[in-house]
């Protein structure tokens, strides 16, 4: 009897656990506040705080400090045309922001202001080969869908995405600047794990990353 009590507890426990599991690994979209769309640091002063840092606390951001810094990244700032706070060539917007946290790894919906969840579980390490990417909080992945680029070559495609990707990632830093924040943009991403664990299919290219937190010691 004890030993039926015993296989009967541990087949309950198995099945809380796998339950559990299947919950995490099942992320929703979180809708994110309305950003915030002024005060901040005058331009001047947020250009001469610009700065690349590498030391990243590992406290995580408040929703409405990202929702704030998405926008600022490339939300919309004109909602009668739908276009944004970067620019883009030829207004293809094809850059899409990817954010990559402890929890998950989401798409910024600019249009619903929504991160769409992507896929669960921490995939910070694979967003860079620095140590300090798989701990800092936050990281944003610019993922290119070069299908957006019509009648362009591959060799423009690159060179304007690239350009495109400097737009959006210059407009985190100055947020970063404006709220204290670190930040640090960085190339050296092992794109094809990457690629393989968002789902992205051959004509979305892994432009850059970015990391951003609360400074580190």
């Amino acid at each position: 009897m004890n030993n039926i009590k015993i296989s009967i507890l541990s087949v309950g426990m198995a099945a809380l656990a796998l339950g559990s599991w299947a919950f995490a690994a099942e992320r929703a979209d979180i809708p994110l506040p309305s950003p915030r769309m002024d005060g901040g640091m005058p331009l001047l002063q947020a250009l001469k705080q610009r700065q690349s840092a590498r030391a990243f606390s590992p406290n995580a951001l408040p929703e409405h400090v990202v929702a704030d810094l998405l926008w600022a990244a490339f939300g919309i700032n004109r909602p009668d045309t739908g276009k944004r706070t970067a620019p883009s060539a030829r207004n293809w917007q094809e850059v899409d922001v990817f954010a990559i946290t402890a929890d998950g790894a989401y798409l910024y919906d600019a249009n619903a202001n929504v991160l769409k969840a992507v896929a669960a579980g921490d995939l910070r390490k694979l967003a860079g080969v620095q140590g300090f990417v798989g701990t800092a909080p936050l990281n944003l992945v610019f993922v290119a869908d070069t299908a957006r680029m019509t009648g362009s070559s591959p060799e423009d495609q690159a060179l304007y995405a690239g350009a495109d990707v400097g737009f959006i990632s210059q407009n985190v830093y100055l947020f970063c600047a404006s709220e204290g924040l670190a930040t640090v943009v960085r190339g050296m991403v092992d794109r094809d794990a990457l690629a393989k664990a968002l789902n992205l299919p051959d004509h979305k290219k892994i432009i850059l990353a970015q990391t951003v937190g609360y400074p580190g010691e």
